[in-house]
């Protein structure tokens, strides 16, 4: 297993993440369950699982859930609390989204919520997506997408790479088009919501030094007005970010 600079970051973090309001909640849980339930799949990929929360929505509805991420203590947890849900189906595989492990139309699906961000290569990631899905197969991606201004953008991603120093990139709409279509999909449906980040459970979650945390507050209350109008900065440093779902289909 290559070594991963993300992967160190988040050994110690798994619980923080089977546990989080922000990723076990939210109505793009329930957009995939509404996408497989009584499709009668037989395997599906979770790529880049986190703490598990698409998985344990899938589960009940097909006949295997393969939670797939780079990070050991993540698949633990995952594992663990599938199976304190009685989720038999649900067989974890420790990979970079880059190099998957798996033959060529493996899966019925795949998912991929709140991780491509992480991704060293996004790129890479979303074509070995694209080659281990069946030819009639779909997949749904999920991730926070920067604004296309580059004044916004550049503001959001120095917040996230002070909190997580994991962090690669937020790719904004156009950015996620490109890179669907360059990976060999097309795009059947996108929608996007705003999403509520508050700051204590925010740098708490990823366990951020105080010192960057004291930094993220310096940059939000020295931001200029257009930068907190966009964010809605808070007096306590919460905010809002943006989160798109790309559906699509092998070309």
């Amino acid at each position: 297993m290559t070594d991963s600079y993300t992967a160190r970051q988040y050994g110690d973090r798994a619980q923080d993440y089977v546990a989080s309001a922000v990723h076990s909640q939210g109505s793009d849980l329930d957009r995939i369950e509404r996408l497989v339930a009584g499709k009668g799949l037989r395997r599906v990929l979770d790529l880049g699982c986190g703490g598990g929360h698409v998985t344990y929505r899938l589960a009940p509805h097909v006949e295997e859930v393969v939670p797939c991420d780079i990070t050991a203590s993540m698949l633990d947890a995952v594992a663990h609390e599938a199976a304190r849900q009685d989720l038999n189906n649900v067989a974890t595989v420790q990979a970079p989204a880059e190099e998957l492990p798996f033959d060529a139309g493996t899966f019925d699906a795949v998912f991929c919520r709140f991780t491509t961000h992480h991704w060293s290569d996004a790129l890479a990631g979303l074509r070995e997506a694209r080659r281990v899905l069946t030819s009639a197969g779909m997949a749904l991606f999920i991730d926070v997408t920067a604004p296309s201004s580059a004044l916004l953008d550049s503001w959001l991603q120095s917040m996230e790479l002070l909190r997580d120093i994991s962090h690669v990139r937020d790719y904004s709409s156009a950015e996620w088009t490109a890179c669907l279509g360059q990976a060999g999909f097309v795009l059947k449906a996108f929608q996007t919501h705003r999403l509520h980040m508050d700051f204590a459970s925010w740098v708490a979650r990823t366990k951020t030094p105080i010192e960057q945390a004291v930094a993220i507050r310096s940059l939000q209350q020295t931001a200029p007005e257009a930068v907190k109008r966009y964010f809605e900065i808070e007096a306590d440093g919460s905010f809002m970010i943006d989160v798109g779902s790309f559906q699509v289909a092998p070309l």
